[in-house]
């Protein structure tokens, strides 16, 4: 039992391990920014709105990423929490430059939100009518996910 429990949610397990390795990464940026600057720099203040910001969408994040792999398909939530750990990068990257170069990352990491949190909704009631009206469309839904997950790569 352990074997397949492990199976059905190792990949999501290994997307949230590698962004608490991200989470970690952005506080050690904030920390090296306070220690070499006076912590009312400007690019001190960056660093940690950039760090907020993230931290600010992360339990969201999270809570879809997971939703939608139990509730639908472990491997393209799993590939849309890579993608969203990219996009924070990107964003948090960008917010260290420019305010404005942080947008692209923020538009992306919202996209991924939206198809995280729709493949939850749909899992959710695809549950809900195999449970009430004996009408299972979950194999033709987690194929229409999977390609719909390869559009996540398009600008």
């Amino acid at each position: 039992m352990y074997v397949n429990v492990m199976e059905n949610i190792f990949l999501l397990v290994l997307v949230t391990l590698m962004s608490a390795v991200q989470n970690a990464f952005f506080a050690q940026k904030v920390e090296k920014e306070c220690k070499t600057h006076n912590a009312k720099t400007a690019a001190f203040e960056r660093v940690y709105c950039a760090t907020r910001n993230c931290m600010d969408a992360y339990p969201t994040f999270i809570a879809v990423m997971w939703c939608a792999g139990i509730c639908l398909s472990q491997a393209p939530a799993a590939f849309a929490g890579l993608m969203y750990l990219v996009a924070r990068q990107k964003y948090f990257v960008g917010y260290m430059g420019q305010t404005s170069q942080s947008t692209p990352g923020y538009l992306f990491g919202k996209r991924i939100l939206s198809f995280l949190f729709l493949m939850s909704f749909v899992g959710v009631v695809n549950h809900l009518l195999a449970h009430y009206f004996a009408t299972d469309y979950k194999d033709y839904i987690q194929t229409i996910t999977k390609a719909a997950s390869a559009l996540l790569l398009l600008p």
